[in-house]
């Protein structure tokens, strides 16, 4: 696929970070985008800035997924590229992986959050898409999971959790529908000067995160969406952002015991 041959571009969590910045790359590749954001506002802005349509959803409620995909399609055209992109993250209490410790909510409503939004997103994304998809023959799910996916995300054992899950789901929808003329991308970033990590989407500055200085090469969105929709259209699986992210995945691969003994060095490490 190239870029000229995406007419309708769907982008959930288009209202900030890394979906604004997709946003903003698709449009200027001549794409009609729906910018799609639990922040109605912010989906507004985005789209009145490119010239796109903003869809206000909670993407963990499969019937307001469907009912967007209905009401795009109706409306703009079949969905060329959907980019299931909104993702939540909230961290460990002081307990670890198995804390009962209460944070912006009790444990358990925060693991809650992260199957849904995290995983079943993805889920009701491709259940509503794919089989008009594939009743055309073509079109492109490019599902954003994270660095956390294929290695893991020190303090927040949720977070780490599901984006393994994301990863294995894309590759279950590029193993099932591939050789129907699906295209399917997973975006794994590492740090993105983002409010996930606790930057403002207009700063200046790459510093002043939760993260501090501990986390190499943190990107700005806009390097990140770049490498996604190139990688995208050149049809590749797995995208892999951030470089070294593909060094210590194969660190890991070659030597597990190894990898955890060197990511308890880092936890000490972050931990003082």
């Amino acid at each position: 696929m190239s870029a000229s041959e995406i007419g309708v571009a769907v982008v959930t969590g288009g209202g900030h970070g890394i979906g604004r910045a997709l946003c903003r790359r698709l449009a200027r590749d001549g794409a009609k985008v729906v910018v799609v954001d639990i922040d109605e506002a912010a989906a507004a802005t985005v789209a009145g800035e490119i010239g796109g349509t903003a869809r206000a959803l909670d993407v963990s409620d499969e019937q307001a997924v469907a009912q967007l995909v209905d009401e795009v399609e109706q409306a703009d055209g079949p969905i060329d590229m959907f980019i299931s992109n909104a993702g939540v993250g909230y961290g460990d209490g002081d307990s670890g992986a198995i804390s009962a410790e209460g944070g912006m909510n009790p444990i358990d409503d925060r693991w809650d959050a992260c199957w849904r939004i995290n995983v079943m997103a993805h889920v009701y994304a491709a259940r509503a898409v794919v089989p008009r998809m594939l009743q055309r023959g073509s079109g492109h799910l490019v599902n954003t999971a994270s660095a956390a996916g294929l290695l893991s995300q020190i303090g927040d054992s949720a977070y780490s959790a599901t984006k393994h899950a994301a990863v294995g789901f894309a590759e279950s929808l590029a193993i099932d529908y591939g050789e129907a003329g699906i295209l399917v991308s997973v975006v794994c970033p590492q740090a993105v000067a983002t409010r996930m990590i606790g930057i403002d989407d207009d700063s200046e500055s790459l510093e002043g995160g939760f993260l501090g200085n501990d986390v190499d090469g943190i990107m700005r969105p806009e390097a990140v969406a770049d490498i996604v929709i190139d990688e995208a259209l050149a049809g590749r699986f797995l995208i892999l952002t951030h470089p070294e992210v593909t060094t210590y995945v194969q660190r890991k691969a070659s030597d597990h015991d190894r990898w955890i003994k060197g990511m308890q060095r880092f936890r000490n490490k972050l931990s003082g």
